[in-house]
């Protein structure tokens, strides 16, 4: 595959504007079908310094319409995949966005800049504020190669690194305007990014002199972090040969197997030290130690269960876990609430997924519990894991109508997608009693924990636990002995109980051999546990 990147002089002078822009016009056309993909820079619609944010909009306004048509004929001229970032059109404001153009000449995708510095915040205005919500690494496959990218700025963000590595893409592109740094720091930094991703980086950006060592350093870095082209400051465009499926593996530690450098990191990482939320941010369910203390539907003696003033009371007061239940609604949303019925938590009444999400919006899920909690309203699964994704362990509890009945399995990949979309995957675990449901989960996610819970053979469960693969059991109430749990340890499973309320008998089940104790009344339990 020959890639061609492209690096244009920059100027600060903004009278000449319309020189540059014809000129990136010409490499357009100079472009062929030799070419496989090529990339250009930044703000190829923005081509000189713009001072002011009037002049900024006025480049905008005049360059970039004949700057995207122009690379969508470039593209299907020339059989290739082409990058050109440009401004694009949003309510609100514009964005600094990376067209992705297929060899048909169609966008086929498009990558909004996450890191803006403070001058791109004031340019952009409110549109600015997308910046600051959550979001997952940009990925999009063309002809069976995986892309990622990171605009200018974004290359300075390298713990973002990891997040974009976990997506196994095999192209990052690097669309650039980065001014102060020099050829070697530029190398570093690209070259550091390959590596952790393992990935090529196809970094295309702009000359500020021909002579200058700042700038510039347009460049196609490998996986090994090898650079195999850089421009410097040279202006014009350089194509290169590479395999974008050739990845780099090497032990993963002395005397281990070959592993990408990501994976290797990741077998180490420590939360504390290297995660975006610091001390918020605690072990996964493999490292987190036993027994732990489980919030039953959040601390639900002070606060509506299943809602944010219970699950948040429980996490701050230190809770390892917490327990919620999740069913679907009438148009496939999923929701968290216990009963398969309305009327005994909210002022509604039916079936759950009888409902729409937005219908169900309309219940008040608070004021049965009390008047201090009126207007509190159903909680989508997504808004439990965008406030606790990885701030404690979750133990879902995946309601079915009965357990016989087939689990959906588009609903199962949809919360799998909401678990990946925050990383979580090692911070939960499904508990079901539906056989079916068991058997899915080990099929489709295997890797994602499975405990089994009582279901139709709840004397059965450590056997069932045994056939679906599970890590975990939740004994229920009388439906236990001492036997089974000795042979759940045996088999590596750990034990859950539900439910108590009661200090001294929650000591008893921990001394029995209970692994993790799922109560309503969180710190009374918790201080009971803790202080013994």
């Amino acid at each position: 595959m020959k890639a061609c990147i492209v690096q244009p002089h920059y100027s600060t002078e903004y009278q000449d504007s319309d020189a540059l822009f014809a000129w990136e016009m010409e490499m357009l056309d100079a472009c062929d079908g030799s070419m496989d993909i090529i990339v250009f820079p930044e703000a190829c619609d923005v081509p000189a310094l713009a001072k002011t944010r009037e002049e900024y909009e006025a480049s905008v306004a005049k360059y970039q319409a004949p700057l995207l048509q122009k690379a969508r004929e470039t593209a299907k001229r020339c059989n290739a995949t082409l990058f050109i970032n440009l401004s694009s059109y949003n309510p609100g404001g514009l964005r600094n966005t990376t067209y992705a153009i297929d060899p048909t000449g169609e966008v086929v995708g498009r990558y909004d800049k996450e890191h803006l510095t403070p001058g791109e915040e004031s340019k952009m205005g409110k549109e600015a504020g997308y910046t600051y919500e959550h979001s997952e690494p940009t990925v999009i496959e063309i002809d069976g190669v995986r892309y990622g990218f990171l605009t200018c700025y974004d290359f300075y963000f390298y713990e973002n690194f990891a997040h974009i590595a976990r997506k196994g893409v095999d192209v990052i592109i690097g669309c650039s305007h980065q001014r102060s740094d020099t050829h070697r720091a530029l190398e570093i930094i690209t070259a550091f990014c390959a590596y952790q991703c393992n990935a090529y980086v196809l970094r295309s950006s702009v000359s500020m002199d021909e002579t200058s060592d700042i700038g510039g350093g347009s460049m196609v870095v490998s996986p090994k972090g090898e650079v195999l082209v850089n421009m410097e400051s040279r202006v014009g465009k350089v194509c290169v040969d590479f395999d974008p499926h050739n990845k780099y593996y090497k032990p993963a530690g002395f005397g281990n197997p070959p592993a990408a450098h990501y994976e290797y990191i990741e077998q180490g990482r420590r939360p504390w030290k290297y995660r975006a939320a610091g001390s918020a941010i605690v072990l996964d369910d493999e490292k987190m130690p036993y027994p732990r203390i489980c919030a039953h539907r959040g601390f639900n003696t002070v606060a509506p269960e299943n809602g944010m003033p219970a699950f948040g009371s429980a996490v701050a007061m230190g809770a390892e876990e917490i327990e919620f239940d999740l069913w679907y609604t009438k148009d496939g949303e999923i929701v968290s609430i216990h009963d398969d019925c309305l009327e005994r938590v909210s002022t509604g009444m039916g079936r759950v997924w009888e409902h729409t999400y937005e219908e169900l919006l309309q219940y008040d899920f608070g004021v049965k519990f009390g008047k201090e909690f009126a207007g509190l309203r159903i909680l989508k699964f997504e808004e439990i894991l965008k406030k606790f994704a990885c701030h404690c362990i979750m133990n879902i509890h995946i309601k079915t109508v009965n357990n016989d009945v087939e689990y959906d399995e588009a609903l199962l990949d949809k919360i799998v997608a909401l678990i990946d979309k925050y990383d979580c995957r090692k911070y939960v675990y499904f508990m079901s009693g539906n056989d079916h449901f068991l058997s899915l989960a080990q099929r489709r996610v295997p890797d994602i924990t499975r405990c089994c819970g009582g279901g139709d053979a709840p004397m059965e469960i450590v056997e069932r636990a045994i056939r679906y693969g599970c890590k975990k059991v939740q004994l229920f109430m009388e439906y236990y002995n001492e036997a089974m749990i000795q042979k759940a340890h045996e088999h590596g499973i750990r034990c859950n109980y539900f439910y108590c309320d009661d200090p001294e008998q929650a000591k008893r089940m921990l001394a029995m051999g209970i692994d993790t104790v799922l109560t309503n009344d969180y710190q009374c339990v918790s201080d009971a546990i803790r202080n013994s």
